[in-house]
């Protein structure tokens, strides 16, 4: 069994609450302030979780420097007043940076009982296929 030590509980609970933070200034109609503090705190509980050096290589990889760069500049985007156009900048680095991780996780929520029937929909199941550009799922 995989021991989880105390900095990466602190970590998933850092990143838990800010995706919180993130999902609640969108909910709020893009508050800047809640969506900076998600930002902050999401970057940190990645760091607790993985450690510091893992994820400076993790964004700073040399094929990932595109959505690297997108992500970045979407957050001080929103930290300089443009939440809306910060978060759409932001969004679209986040799928460039976790893409490659994208067709993992759909696999695995196919596999979770309640999750996994609503994701095999015929409709649901092509969207969530296309989505996650694996062409080597059953569908």
């Amino acid at each position: 069994m995989i021991e989880v030590t105390d900095f990466q509980k602190i970590g998933v609970g850092l990143a838990g609450f800010g995706i919180a933070f993130l999902f609640l200034g969108v909910l709020l109609l893009f508050d800047a302030g809640l969506l900076a503090l998600g930002n902050i705190l999401f970057l940190s509980g990645l760091a607790f979780v993985i450690g510091f050096q893992r994820t400076l290589s993790f964004f700073f990889q040399r094929h990932k420097w595109k959505a690297t760069t997108f992500f970045f500049v979407g957050m001080f985007v929103v930290l300089a007043g443009w939440p809306v156009v910060g978060m759409i900048v932001e969004l679209y680095g986040m799928f460039l940076l976790f893409s490659g991780f994208l067709p993992v996780a759909v696999n695995f929520l196919r596999r979770v009982p309640v999750i996994g029937t609503f994701l095999n929909l015929p409709f649901i199941s092509m969207m969530v296929t296309w989505i996650a550009g694996d062409s080597n799922s059953m569908v």
